[in-house]
């Protein structure tokens, strides 16, 4: 039996390429006179509050806020909406400080990199590195996975072609406007997507058959604050999420770009207080979803509520939202690596010559995942892992001026290990230390129903542990 879908191929396929064609021309011929290696990686240091602002809540809210959130509300309730929302925003917030200090500090900055190459030291700034690409990577991966699924999902159009066209024109003018282009398109993609957002939102909110008393009939547990999964979910997430965007280049390249401090913080706190209620809203209609249907997709909890109303004009609105939120975070995510690798990439490898051609590369490589269709949540909870056992030492190492290079890696090592330990198998039924090396009966079924929880925590405390420990043994 012939699957039927909610638009046509064709139309769906129109409309992809208009909308990256849009951001693709608007790029490009905003940039041309703005050429030159300063536009191009700090867009000359001269972004204004609304720019700034605009551009960081743009690349923080890629398309996997239409479907994370939501997702993990499904089975982590509202402390995992809780967490998600806060853990998204509060970078935001810690950049406020530490980005006063680098700007301070480091005047003519570009990478966050090269402030731990000179205030701490080469070995810990290649480890560094290599995480913040690693983690960039997992996260174009996703996106472009996201989009191209989600498109099938709607319009039966095949993976790679959508990721090809998603990405090709991104690549066309990241590479050509650098930071300029990236920011400029920023400031349109946070108007769609605002607009789009809302009139999804007044969708749900309006349906008749959703009712506050139907949610907690079917599932008040997500609600409840006996629900112990409310809390180790929202520990996660607000753990996972917060580390890795700390090092995640494009925020750093913002931190740069603001014309002055004043615009930075301002810019700053109004992204924190934008993206709470966004992230919270898109988590929410997890809840809403499973509420309806038991049985529903976690992954597409947000869609399943959405497309019970089969209006034409919607289904256009979810592919333009989709675009525009997968856009610009990739137009972020090839020039925050592009930046790292001109700024940074001779000190790791000297023969590099092009790093436009490394970015292409690691972009094939992108599409090929997403082509595929695979899974890469493993990967990304990897990521998230390396970065929650790196964060403590990296940035307290910015305020300590007594801490030894060697000191800072063996805690993040001490980190990875304790958390690898614990880091759930591919099922994520077991893991090294709990089902593997020792059985399951030694451990309470707090600590072996929630590995994940434990990973993080314990990857995050231990290098504070050991830093501390080592801080009051030199006294």
């Amino acid at each position: 039996m012939e699957q039927l879908y909610f638009i046509n191929q064709n139309a769906a396929l129109i409309l992809v390429l208009l909308t990256s064609l849009l951001f693709a021309v608007i790029g490009i011929f905003y940039s041309r006179k703005y050429r030159g290696y300063s536009n191009y990686l700090t867009a000359g240091r001269k972004i204004g509050t609304l720019s700034l602002t605009t551009s960081l809540v743009a690349s923080a809210l890629g398309s996997w806020i239409l479907f994370g959130p939501s997702s993990a509300a499904t089975w982590g309730g509202i402390g995992s909406v809780i967490g998600y929302s806060l853990g998204t925003a509060f970078p935001m917030i810690v950049l406020v400080y530490l980005g006063k200090k680098i700007r301070k500090n480091f005047p003519t900055g570009i990478t966050f990199t090269q402030f731990i190459f000179h205030k701490i030291g080469r070995n810990l700034f290649k480890f560094i590195i290599l995480l913040s690409v690693f983690y960039m990577f997992i996260f174009l991966c996703a996106e472009i996975t996201a989009v191209a699924m989600l498109i099938n999902y709607i319009s039966g159009t095949a993976l790679w072609i959508t990721a090809t066209l998603v990405i090709a024109t991104t690549l066309v003018y990241t590479l050509y406007g650098g930071l300029r282009a990236s920011i400029l398109t920023d400031n349109f993609q946070f108007l769609i997507v605002i607009i789009l957002l809302l009139y999804c939102m007044n969708k749900i909110f309006n349906f008749d058959f959703i009712s506050y008393q139907d949610i907690t009939n079917n599932s008040g547990n997500l609600l409840s604050s006996k629900y112990i999964p409310n809390y180790t979910a929202g520990i996660t997430f607000f753990i996972a999420v917060a580390a890795t965007n700390l090092f995640h280049q494009g925020n750093w390249q913002r931190v740069f770009a603001a014309k002055n401090y004043e615009v930075l913080n301002k810019s700053l706190k109004l992204s924190f207080l934008i993206i709470i209620p966004i992230v919270f809203f898109m988590g929410i209609t997890g809840i809403i979803a499973i509420s309806i249907d038991n049985k529903v997709n976690p992954d597409l909890a947000f869609f399943s509520i959405l497309l019970i109303d089969k209006s034409e004009f919607l289904y256009i609105a979810i592919i333009i939202l989709v675009i525009s939120l997968t856009i610009s975070t990739i137009d972020t995510l090839l020039n925050a690596i592009s930046s790292l690798i001109v700024v940074d990439g001779k000190k790791i490898n000297k023969n590099l010559k092009s790093p436009n051609t490394l970015v292409i590369f690691l972009s094939i490589i992108a599409l090929f995942v997403a082509s595929k269709g695979f899974s890469i949540l493993y990967l990304f909870l990897l990521a998230d892992l390396l970065c929650c056992a790196a964060v403590f030492p990296v940035f307290y190492g910015f305020y300590k001026k007594n801490l030894k290079e060697k000191d800072l890696i063996i805690s993040i090592i001490t980190g990875l290990f304790v958390g690898i330990l614990l880091f759930p198998s591919f099922d994520f039924s077991k893991s090294i230390l709990v089902g593997t090396i020792l059985p399951f009966d030694l451990f309470p079924q707090i600590i072996s129903s929630s590995l994940l929880f434990w990973s993080f925590l314990l990857a995050t405390l231990s290098p504070v542990i050991v830093i501390m420990s080592y801080d009051s043994f030199k006294r």
